[in-house]
């Protein structure tokens, strides 16, 4: 929206946009999630040995995210799950491993893992604002 008698322009900041998604995380639950990923590290690396929840699997925790329980049909999977994850948690750790985008990364994960239950990652929505994304929608299925 642009005000032509002043000069002045109004619009809505990418950051202010990353910001206020991260405090409603916060403000819903800020829950921690463990995303799961195949090893990337060198195998005699002992660095690379902390977080493993399997041999040759990393787990990368995120917070805050947001868990919300979906309906389920009764011939389907017994749970279904939404991860409601920061964009800015997901950009950071994807750029720590030099991908493009924090769906780049979440699109390598093998599953999630949450409370003690593993989530085969069934899709992933990335919500974006003006231009800017903020939020990661990933469904999960047990």
């Amino acid at each position: 929206m642009t005000m032509a008698s002043t000069g002045v322009r109004f619009g809505i900041c990418g950051t202010a946009v990353v910001r206020a998604a991260d405090a409603m995380l916060r403000s819903l639950g800020g829950a921690e999630v463990s995303v799961l990923f195949p090893l990337s590290a060198l195998p005699g690396d002992s660095s690379a040995q902390l977080g493993l929840v399997d041999p040759g699997v990393e787990e990368v925790k995120f917070s805050p995210v947001v868990v919300l329980n979906l309906p389920t049909e009764n011939t389907g999977p017994r749970q279904r799950v939404e991860f409601l994850l920061s964009a800015s948690a997901v950009a950071a750790e994807a750029a720590d491993r030099s991908l493009a985008s924090g769906l780049a990364l979440l699109e390598g994960a093998l599953g999630v893992m949450h409370q003690g239950d593993l989530f085969h990652i069934e899709g992933i929505v990335t919500e974006c604002f003006g231009g800017t994304e903020y939020l990661y929608r990933v469904t999960g299925v047990e």
